[in-house]
């Protein structure tokens, strides 16, 4: 481990698995044109159920990245984890790197808010219609919440600070968050994110009690926030990992920084508390920014969470004029998810990447689905819109009550 003095959290690796790209590339530019590939729901067991639209990934081969032993002993949300953490890090450049000599130089963290749903199904049907005999001994662990950081630790032999986050929806962000007090602690390099596969059956049916999901059966009218016309969200699959490290290290083997992840905070105002969601929104963007060292007016783009519920929209965007003040109306907000649909713990994850994505590339993303803005944000929409950006503030909020907020700094000249 290097010493703890001054140390920045970096951005040097993103990996991607979702329904607009199964790799970074395939999805900033599916981002950045505003394509919306939602659609009605394929997977078998789910034709009689009322959820009917959602972001799903397809085309994907987890046998292409993953060995086969670590592919059977692993649900689909940890197969999207595996590839992903591999796409980021050999984009950090650390695809081949040997811990050997410091074992625990390298972390895991990852949020997940529904877990291995398709795998736990599957088994529990065989124990009810053949008998315990026909329960596969990775049941036990196929279906937890930390899988994922467990197989992706065990598969590289990472042996730093490995946790998971169970928070909601924005434990995603606070994932991310984790990652970088480690670096600022002393880990030298982390492997941050999320990744969800809510989309089996049985995990289909225990969404269903969410009143904030939609059940729209026309895919471009299903998903639509901040307009008079959202009726709730829809759910995705899919997700994305980041490889967020000390910038030193970075900077020493001639890795690329691509963005800082300069402040982050939490708040909890109850589930489905919508109304109340705009103080505790509000709060976690000032403490986020505080810890940043950032002006409300230098914040130059803010990734939404954009739920698609008519009550929560209009509380995230007073809380923007509320933190932002004059600002939050003007600043640009963008919120790519209502063409992928919302993946839970991924969604904000994915938003990271793509606000990270736009930075480099100096392209605010349009939000696909979405014309008729009825509340006081300057929302894209239509097509990307050029722009310079140093700081974005993603957000993100949960159905029982969570509220994060992670700043993110421009890497570049940095």
């Amino acid at each position: 481990m290097s010493a703890p003095h001054e140390r920045r959290a970096a951005v040097t690796g993103i990996g991607v698995v979702a329904p607009n790209g199964t790799s970074t590339e395939t999805f900033w530019k599916a981002t950045q044109e505003g394509l919306s590939v939602l659609d009605r729901v394929t997977r078998e067991g789910c034709e009689h159920l009322p959820l009917k639209v959602a972001g799903e990934v397809r085309g994907f081969e987890p046998a292409a990245t993953i060995d086969e032993r670590f592919l059977v002993q692993t649900d689909r949300f940890t197969h999207f984890a595996l590839a992903a953490a591999d796409f980021a890090l050999e984009d950090a450049r650390l695809g081949q790197a040997d811990t050997s000599g410091e074992p625990y130089s390298i972390g895991v963290v990852t949020a997940a808010g529904s877990g291995g749903g398709e795998f736990g199904q599957r088994e529990l049907q065989q124990l009810w219609g053949k008998g315990s005999r026909f329960v596969g001994p990775y049941q036990s662990i196929a279906w937890f919440y930390a899988a994922s950081t467990g197989q992706i630790s065990i598969r590289r032999k990472f042996k730093g600070p490995c946790s998971v986050v169970a928070s909601d929806e924005a434990g995603g962000l606070d994932a991310l968050a984790h990652a970088a007090r480690a670096v600022r602690r002393g880990t030298d390099v982390m492997v941050a994110g999320s990744t969800e596969a809510p989309l089996a059956p049985y995990s289909m049916v225990c969404q269903l009690g969410y009143e904030e999901l939609s059940t729209e059966t026309d895919p471009s009218r299903a998903y639509r926030p901040f307009t008079e016309a959202a009726r709730g969200f829809v759910p995705a699959e899919g997700g994305a990992m980041l490889v967020v490290e000390a910038e030193t290290s970075a900077r020493e083997r001639g890795a690329d920084v691509r963005a800082y992840v300069a402040g982050h905070a939490a708040t909890f105002t109850g589930a489905s508390r919508w109304d109340r969601s705009r103080d505790g929104l509000a709060q976690a963007v000032r403490l986020a920014l505080d810890e940043a060292g950032c002006a409300p007016e230098e914040v130059d783009v803010v990734f939404a969470d954009a739920l698609g519920v008519p009550e929560a929209d209009r509380a995230e965007a007073l809380a923007l004029a509320d933190a932002l003040g004059a600002h939050g109306t003007r600043v640009p907000v963008t919120a790519p998810k209502t063409g992928i649909g919302r993946g839970y713990c991924a969604a904000p994850v994915l938003d990271t990447a793509a606000a990270v994505l736009a930075m480099e590339h100096g392209l605010i993303p349009p939000t696909p689905n979405v014309a008729d803005v009825c509340h006081d944000l300057d929302l894209v929409t239509g097509r990307a819109r050029v722009a310079e950006l140093r700081t974005a503030l993603v957000l993100s909020r949960g159905l029982m009550g969570s509220n994060s907020a992670l700043v993110l700094r421009h890497g570049a000249g940095q």
